[in-house]
């Protein structure tokens, strides 16, 4: 019951919610990408992904200087995963979220941490 109070509570936020649609449509996303896409500080980021991390949601790897997260297998969360897939699939956001994170994925990790960054953070 802990874990299902969890889920639902990391759930009740529009950017977590964002943040498993995305993992959803791309197997992998790094910490930056999903910065990016919902246009927040990363100490913001974090705290959201850490949220779903801790619920049981997401699991993360760590790449040289980026973490990547993605979901996480789906035992107990398949199913609120999908029915979160099937309710908000139509909306707005989401639709805007595909289209920007086809902007990001083309962009590449290090043209985007200097975007975010700086010129000095990963230099060519």
């Amino acid at each position: 019951m802990e874990q299902t109070l969890a889920i639902l509570k990391a759930l009740a936020d529009l950017n977590r919610l964002r943040i498993v649609a995305a993992l959803r449509r791309y197997d992998e996303l790094c910490a930056c990408e999903i910065t990016e896409l919902l246009q927040v500080t990363g100490a913001t980021a974090s705290r959201h992904l850490s949220l779903l991390q801790h619920a049981g949601l997401l699991e993360s790897r760590k790449e040289g200087r980026w973490i990547h997260f993605r979901l996480a297998p789906p035992a107990e969360t398949e199913a609120v995963i999908g029915w979160v897939e099937t309710t908000c699939a139509g909306s707005a956001q989401f639709r805007s979220d595909a289209a920007t994170l086809e902007k990001i994925a083309a962009l590449g990790r290090e043209d985007l941490c200097r975007m975010q960054r700086g010129a000095g953070c990963c230099p060519k």
